[in-house]
Formats: structure tokens, sequence, C-alpha cells
């Protein structure tokens, strides 16, 4: 593949627990991962095996659902020729013979050469199946990798008693405490410690991400998997502050910021909430509603039971944290895409390579009319499509989805308008 950008797709045919290249062991007589003070030494073994060159094909996407109101898994597919038939696990003289198996673990990142350092991870995750192609047309077959990042094992892992959980804790100790009983690494967290106490876990059957997302609304925090691979609990107040946050990028379609390949917007009642009921382990229900968005939208209800939130009064909070950030309709951009291979293009590329969960973004679109719609939002999800003559990345983007008080900002911090948080 020919871009301004270098791309590399690594699959680890190892045990190791982490990800190169933002947490590559040691690995003896590697060029790349065997230098000293760079690397470090781990407990798995590493397979590490470069197959950038025969990548045909890559597409994947996730994050944040603006319908579902959660983030997700990303997942999606890479391509890979297969001339020689060295993912044909039947191939003994394959050097991946007796590897070829699920769950191994695959990353794909970036190298922008023009700005020194700036390595992007866009997917660090596992391969789920290995799909075999052989087309009549084609002299040589492919193998499509399925592949997912680490909420897909939450989802097949089950629990139940967890240990450590039977008392109250705050919610960044409960989520530790539920990835402990699975055995996700340590270095692939970055867990806050959270705003609130869960009760005692109620040890019931289910699965780890639903453990963790029941702790996630608790908190009304943020529950997430990072481009490279580490799973990242923000806080309640922590997702709050990020809305205060100066744009960093300013993307416009008149040549006074960023050019655009495409925006999508929308304007409907999708995603209002102006009822939500609450109910805790043991609780009772507790409800909110703002009449104002009732009598404009009719009612639109979110209920959730069997929370572990420590008390009804936090249970009324998470309602009416809930509805203030939801209660409004106005017109959303939903996404924006990116064309990477666009002739000088470096400054769309560098705000592609420095994009995050929870960047605040300024998006600027001017009418054939003339008039603007101009929205400052967060990017909350990724999709992108590379092939070798494409390149094409795409962020969604939302308001802020928890509301608070910040002091200083000229969009949350009005004196009689913004909302001061629990």
């Amino acid at each position: 593949m020919t871009y301004p950008i270098t791309i590399s797709t690594i699959i680890d045919f190892g045990d190791s627990p982490s990800f190169p290249p933002t947490g590559t062991p040691f690995t003896l007589d590697n060029a790349t991962y065997g230098r000293l003070d760079y690397n470090f030494l781990s407990s798995g073994s590493s397979i590490l095996v470069d197959v950038s060159s025969q990548v045909m094909r890559i597409d994947i996407s996730g994050g944040y659902q603006l319908q579902q109101d959660q983030f997700q898994a990303n997942g999606g597919i890479v391509q890979i020729y297969d001339p020689l038939g060295w993912y044909n696990p039947q191939n003994t003289l394959s050097p991946y013979y007796g590897n070829l198996i699920v769950n191994k673990k695959i990353s794909i990142y970036t190298i922008y050469p023009q700005v020194s350092g700036t390595t992007r991870p866009l997917f660090s995750g596992y391969i789920n199946a290995y799909n075999y192609s052989f087309p009549t047309s084609m002299s040589v077959g492919y193998v499509t990798l399925s592949v997912s990042d680490a909420f897909r094992l939450f989802t097949q892992s089950s629990v139940a008693t967890i240990p450590g959980t039977s008392g109250v804790q705050t919610s960044g100790a409960r989520i530790n405490a539920i990835l402990d009983s699975i055995s996700f690494p340590p270095l692939l967290r970055n867990i806050d410690t959270g705003d609130v106490q869960v009760q005692a876990d109620p040890g019931t059957v289910r699965t780890a991400l639903n453990a963790i997302k029941n702790v996630e609304f608790a908190e009304q925090g943020a529950f997430f998997m990072e481009s490279n691979g580490v799973a990242t609990f923000k806080s309640r107040s922590n997702v709050t502050k990020t809305n205060g946050a100066a744009p960093i990028n300013y993307y416009s379609n008149d040549l006074t910021g960023i050019p655009y390949a495409g925006i999508t917007f929308a304007n409907d009642d999708k995603l209002v909430v102006n009822q939500c009921s609450v109910t805790n382990v043991g609780g009772t229900i507790q409800s909110y509603q703002d009449a104002a968005s009732v009598q404009t939208y009719f009612p639109h209800t979110v209920t959730q039971t069997n929370i572990v939130g420590n008390s009804n009064t936090d249970a009324y909070n998470i309602a009416k944290t809930y509805v203030i950030a939801r209660k409004l309709a106005s017109i959303r951009i939903d996404s924006i895409s990116l064309d990477l291979t666009t002739p000088n293009y470096s400054t769309g590329i560098l705000a592609a390579l420095t994009t995050d969960y929870f960047t605040t973004v300024d998006i600027k679109n001017v009418q054939s009319n003339g008039s603007v719609i101009e929205k400052i939002l967060q990017v909350m999800g990724t999709s992108f499509r590379i092939t070798p003559t494409n390149f094409d990345i795409s962020f969604i983007t939302s308001a802020p989805i928890n509301a608070g008080f910040i002091l200083d900002s000229s969009l949350y911090g009005i004196l009689d308008t913004s909302t001061l948080a629990w």
C-alpha cells in the first residue's frame, strides 16, 4: 500500500498479553523488538509476524453507538493475500503451522513520517475466525480474518461470584475485580477510581461485559476499548471535564479549516430521553422527568433495573443526570469522514492520527445558499476502510454524554443555564 502514511499490520501467534507497538515484549535477536531500554520483558511469548505487504483490505469500525447510547466492540475484517498457502492450517510447511487458531492477537497502526513520532494505533484485538476463499478467477487464494477487540472476550466470559466484591467499593475497584476474575492483563487497563460507591456484587450469572456495563451505568462514566488494546474506564467527573475542552481540530468546507470528504446530519428526536427510571438491586424505583421536554417531544423513556448503585439517592441522581444530558433535540452532525489519500493533506492526516475518544472538534458546514451549520462535538467512535488505493476514516461524533457545570467554559459554564453535576 502506497500512502504518505506507513500502515503496519502485525499478527502475534504467541501468547504474550500485550500489543505492538505500544506494549511489545522484548524479543531476542529482533531488530525492532529486541532493543534494551525500549521494549519490556513479558511473561508471555511472542511470535510477531508483519503481514503488511500481504494485506488487501482492512475494514474496521466501532466505539460509541448513538442509537444504543453506549460503547460497543470495535471489529471487522482484515483480508490477506495468501500466494503460498501459509494460512492453510493443514499445510505442514507453513511457518504458522499449528498456530492458526482463534484469539491470536492482531494490531494495525500507522506512522506518519512527516511528523516525528506520530504513531497511531488503529486497532488492537483478536482474530475470531479465518475465512478462506479460492475464487476460480484467481490463481491464488486469500484469507479473510474476522477480528474484534476484547469486548468480545468479555461477552464470552461468564461471571457469578467475583472475588473481593462482597462489600461496598468504588466503581473502579469493582471493574478491576471483574477484569481480575477473567484474568484480563493488568498491563492492558486504564481504570479510574470512580466517583461513586457500588454495593456488594449480586453474584448472579452474567457476562463479564454486562457486569462492567452495570457499574458503568451506576457511575455514569464510560468504559471502552482504546485502539491500543487498553480497557479504559473514565469516571463521571472525568467524562464531564472533557466537555469543556477546547476543540483541537477545526473542520470546514469553506477553506477556513481542515477540509473533509463528507459529513452526515440528522434532525430528529431519536436520541431524546426525557423520562428515566432507575432501580438498584434491593432498592425502590427512582424516577425523573423533564416536563418541558415531554410536552415538546412526548415521552421518551429509559428504564434500568438491578443496578449496583449504593443507595436510592444515587439511583435518583443517575436518572436525573441521564435525562438532563438528553432532554433536548437539535440538529446533529453524527459523523465526519476524511480521505487520507487527498493530495497535500498533511493537516488532515495529522488531525486523523491525533484524534481519540472524547477529543473535542469544531465542525462547520456552509450550505450552497450560504447558511451555516456549525457544532462543537466530541469524537466517540471510528470507522476506517483501507485498500491499496484508498484510506478512508470516519469519526462518530456526539454531543457530551454527561451534563455538568464546567467553570470558565463558554458552553457548559453558564449560570442559570448549565447544570451542576451530581
